[in-house]
């Protein structure tokens, strides 16, 4: 996946007068934002994360602006007056080293003309539209299969018109290469040549792709006419684009699946391919890859993917890595006494540490467990963020008494990974599982196990329990061929890329910190209606919630349920034995004002039932 960017900048914009007097041609102001803020925010979503802007003509515009965007750098072509597009683009030679986006600064476009070319199979294609007949047109000249052979703004001079260049193009590290190869000669005899000139003398020797997309909104601003386009006709379009992709949202407050963006929904959108593609393969490792740096190093720690819930995750981690020795459960909840069930029903020699459900177990009971059957015992299993009550059980802790013993921690990580602070290494931990669906915020469907190397190898050794769920098959398969042994869900993966796109651009610690806002929001809310939860705040992971129902026989959970559903707001069943309990997550898609409005129906609800007073 292509994750960085090129825009040229550097131009005068002579043609728009006295609006470009006192401002580069990319800061005009469209709607609510510049062109190229409204550029810039589009290639972030797409999963972009180096822009490098070729800047110029008041070049003190874009410097102001990475200050405010940390994924931007500005490489400035000084001869900005008297040289061309491909002499900005030459500066970038000992900057950009990897396969980049290509765009100019004066574009208006739709977002889908990224999503194109981010999935587009051939690493150099220039993305072309249907004609605009704006009298400033650059027409493209294709051979049969659809490459690219000539540009030019005088069609008399081409053989066949194939499409109108939109000025957006990916191009692989190998033909920037060559292009700076060809400019640094070229350059000395033409300082104004332009960059869709080089790659027309370039393909002849790299083959370069066209693809033409129907009814893209678009717009090039080189002139008047062009801007009261763009105003009048292209971003109202652009904007009406984005209202036809609005799913109406649903205010899931249950553990999980959460709330998810629009964009990881159409994420899913893709055009249809075989799961054996390379192309697919690339997505594949990229997710895995990126979900790693979450948690660990990658050059200690690797991901394997799988089609399945969460519970699969832990069912492969749990059948695939304990062998004839012990293993040691801590049970304080409904996901730890899962985690037994699963050992159960593989026949794997285990021992339960049963700890309360709403306080932090007690570490000098489990090392006193430890020690009395070492070294029997060769690994710790236990939920990170026990959802039943939300206690957040202290891993580091656990981590650093199984080093002092030898012994492998494995961590549920399902309703933590992606929002409370992980670091694998630091805490001791060698496997973690965790799926798309919680805090990640992508769509349900995926899970994944987050290993040590040196420890993964080591299961080569251990007799298969499960053929599905094996642990090392699935990671052996996919280090030799880029692929899960078994169909993986497709789409799902598309969406959960996505989903990590936009986790790494809000950064773990800033959706952690947007959690325990809502959270600290919903405790306030629950309080004043006279409610009370389970587990301390000190212990408590601040992201789902049991909450102690009415003792009252006017109340039931399953007509709250209704009532609230009929509202668009969903809750969740409590899963404790001996106390009556509903919960409430605040992680996913939410804002405070979803919170805010559950409580209001909350409230009506009770008022309702006139249990307030009671």
């Amino acid at each position: 996946m292509v994750k960085a960017a090129v825009i040229l900048a550097a131009g005068l914009g002579s043609r728009l007068g006295k609006r470009t007097k006192e401002k580069p041609k990319g800061f005009l102001e469209i709607g609510d934002k510049t062109l190229i803020e409204h550029s810039i925010l589009h290639l972030l979503s797409s999963g972009i994360e180096r822009i490098y802007i070729g800047t110029g003509y008041l070049k003190e515009f874009y410097e102001e602006l990475a200050l405010r965007y940390k994924e931007i750098t500005c490489v400035t072509n000084e001869q900005y007056d008297v040289t061309g597009s491909m002499y900005t683009l030459f500066q970038f030679k000992n900057y950009v080293k990897e396969d980049f986006l290509l765009l100019e600064s004066d574009l208006l476009y739709d977002q889908a003309a990224l999503t194109i070319l981010q999935y587009h199979h051939y690493p150099d294609v220039l993305l072309a539209s249907e004609l605009t007949d704006t009298n400033d047109e650059v027409f493209i000249e294709v051979d049969d299969k659809n490459q690219l052979v000539n540009m030019e703004k005088d069609q008399n001079r081409l053989f066949n018109i194939y499409g109108e260049l939109i000025g957006i193009t990916k191009l692989s590290y190998g033909t920037f290469q060559a292009l700076c190869y060809f400019a640094d000669k070229e350059l000395q005899k033409n300082k104004k040549l332009d960059y869709e000139r080089a790659l027309i003398e370039l393909c002849s020797e790299k083959p370069i792709a066209v693809h033409k997309v129907k009814e893209l909104a678009w717009c090039e601003i080189d002139n008047e006419v062009h801007l009261k386009r763009a105003v009048e006709t292209v971003y109202p379009q652009i904007k009406e684009n984005m209202k036809d992709r609005v799913i109406e949202k649903k205010i899931l407050l249950n553990p999980g699946p959460a709330a998810t963006s629009n964009t990881v929904k159409y994420a899913q959108v893709v055009p249809d391919i075989c799961p054996r593609e390379k192309e697919f393969g690339a997505v594949m490792k990229w997710t895995a890859e990126e979900l790693t740096s979450i948690v660990g190093n990658r050059a200690d720690y690797t991901t394997i993917l799988f089609g399945g819930s969460g519970t699969a995750a832990v069912e492969a981690m749990i059948s695939s890595i304990v062998d004839q020795d012990t293993l040691l459960i801590i049970n304080n909840g409904a996901y730890g006494k899962r985690m037994c069930q699963i050992a159960d029903a593989y026949g794997i020699h285990y021992i339960e540490y049963k700890s309360k459900q709403d306080h932090p177990l007690s570490l000098k009971k489990l090392e006193a467990i430890i020690k009395k059957r070492w070294p029997k015992i060769s690994h710790v299993a236990v939920v990170h963020h026990e959802t039943t009550t939300g206690l957040l059980n202290d891993i580091e802790a656990i981590g650093s008494l199984c080093r002092c013993y030898d012994v492998e921690l494995l961590v549920d990580a399902m309703s933590s990974f992606a929002a409370v602070p992980i670091a694998m290494e630091r805490m001791n931990i060698h496997y973690l599982a965790a799926s798309s669906n919680k805090n990640l915020q992508g769509m349900a469907g995926v899970s994944f196990v987050i290993a040590n190397k040196k420890c993964l190898e080591q299961l080569k050794n251990i007799k298969a329990r499960s053929y599905y769920l094996n642990l090392y098959e699935q990671y052996e398969y996919f280090k030799k061929t880029g692929q899960m042994r078994f169909t993986p869900p497709v789409q799902t993966l598309y969406a959960m890329k996505q989903a990590v796109v936009e986790a790494k651009k809000e950064g773990i610690v800033n959706r952690y910190n947007r959690y325990k806002k809502l959270w600290n929001l919903l405790i306030k809310g629950i309080t004043e209606l006279g409610l009370n939860h389970i587990v301390k705040e000190e212990h408590h992971a601040k992201l789902i919630t049991a909450i102690i129902e009415p003792s009252h026989k006017r109340y039931h959970f399953n007509e709250l349920h209704d009532y609230l559903y009929e509202r668009g707001v969903t809750i969740y069943p409590g899963k404790l034995a001996d106390l009556n309990t509903f919960r409430i997550a605040n992680i996913g898609e939410l804002e405070e004002t979803e919170i805010e409005l559950f409580l209001y129906h909350l409230k009506q609800y009770l008022e309702k039932l006139d249990l307030l007073n009671n």
